[in-house]
């Protein structure tokens, strides 16, 4: 799996400076951060917010004056900044953070020129947007989980208990998900009608770039599968290092 080298560029006017180290901890997942960028009228009070979490996080701010009132003056400045990033040839993949449409051509292009490109923003986030990253991911589902206090339940009632999601969740398991993951299985299945859980969260993703099992209330995609109940589930031993295993699902 390649490490991409990632330059993160953050809209301040479009995204709330909260669970910053959550974010910056997700990008980490998916790759290096080289260039990290974050781009705002730094004389308004909106985004004084954001001063006091770029140097414990290595960001650079970029002032970008407000010339026209009422207009986010931070998207010219971003895509420019891109475009240089992007012929300077010193990553392969682009993280920016905003929920503003604006920067949908720019996630095109991107991806035209064979960049990874991820998205990070709120649940607002137009879909245009969203449909144009390889990835999107949802700034609500970073917000750590407040812990629940826990009480002691029957063995017997446990068993029977479906599995209940593991925290908050922005979305819901309906039909139309359910159907989708359905229909991707299907899609995967070998001659024999099983589907590696691994290859089925990078399908998905690519028909829906900001599926998530944590919209859901779900840590895993292994968690969200079973939550559903619609298929078999098969734990092979890969035979390599650890005897990690490797999960199969087919239809029941």
């Amino acid at each position: 799996m390649q490490d991409h080298k990632l330059a993160v560029l953050i809209d301040a006017d479009n995204v709330p400076y909260a669970n910053v180290k959550e974010m910056l901890e997700e990008i980490s997942k998916n790759g290096t951060p080289t260039v990290k960028r974050i781009y705002g009228d730094w004389t308004k009070p909106t985004v004084s917010g954001w001063k006091n979490v770029l140097l414990e996080n290595a960001i650079t701010p970029v002032q970008q004056y407000s010339y026209t009132t009422g207009k986010n003056s931070s998207d010219s400045a971003l895509i420019i900044d891109a475009m240089d990033i992007l012929y300077s040839e010193k990553v392969t993949g682009f993280c920016i953070v905003s929920s503003d449409s604006d920067f949908t051509r720019l996630a095109t292009r991107l991806r035209e020129a064979g960049m990874l490109v991820i998205g990070i923003g709120e649940k607002k986030t137009p879909q245009p947007f969203i449909a144009s990253c390889n990835k999107f991911i949802y700034l609500e589902i970073l917000k750590p989980v407040e812990k629940e206090e826990t009480t002691k339940i029957p063995v017997k009632s446990v068993t029977k208990q479906k599995q209940k999601p593991a925290q908050k969740a922005i979305d819901k398991v309906d039909r139309r998900t359910i159907k989708m993951i359905v229909d991707s299985v299907d899609d995967l299945a070998d001659e024999t009608g099983w589907t590696f859980l691994g290859s089925l969260g990078s399908f998905i993703s690519k028909k829906k770039p900001e599926f998530d099992p944590r919209n859901y209330g779900f840590n895993k995609l292994y968690d969200l599968v079973k939550y559903i109940d619609r298929f078999e589930i098969d734990e092979r031993d890969s035979g390599g290092y650890k005897n990690v295993k490797h999960i199969y699902l087919r239809l029941k």
